[in-house]
């Protein structure tokens, strides 16, 4: 995996205390990894913080996956 998926799986890890390697690009935040609305929202503002990005409240609604995430950071960040 990219550089960028290690550091949004660490973060995701570090938030939700659980294990990296249960972080996939497919992993269903809600569903797979647990994570309640707080959850997500702490997760986006630790995104926005580590990446120095901003992400809109509309879009952050739409992460369903880690790959929804990875791809709107990684349009972000060219």
């Amino acid at each position: 995996m990219d550089e960028l998926f290690q550091k949004i799986q660490k973060l995701i890890a570090d938030k939700l205390e659980i294990e990296e390697g249960k972080i996939t690009l497919d992993a269903s935040f809600r569903q797979d990894l647990g994570a309640d609305s707080l959850d997500t929202y702490e997760l986006v503002y630790a995104i926005e913080e580590e990446m120095g990005i901003s992400i809109p409240d509309e879009k952050a609604n739409e992460f369903e996956t880690v790959r929804d995430a990875y791809d709107f950071i990684k349009s972000q960040s060219k």
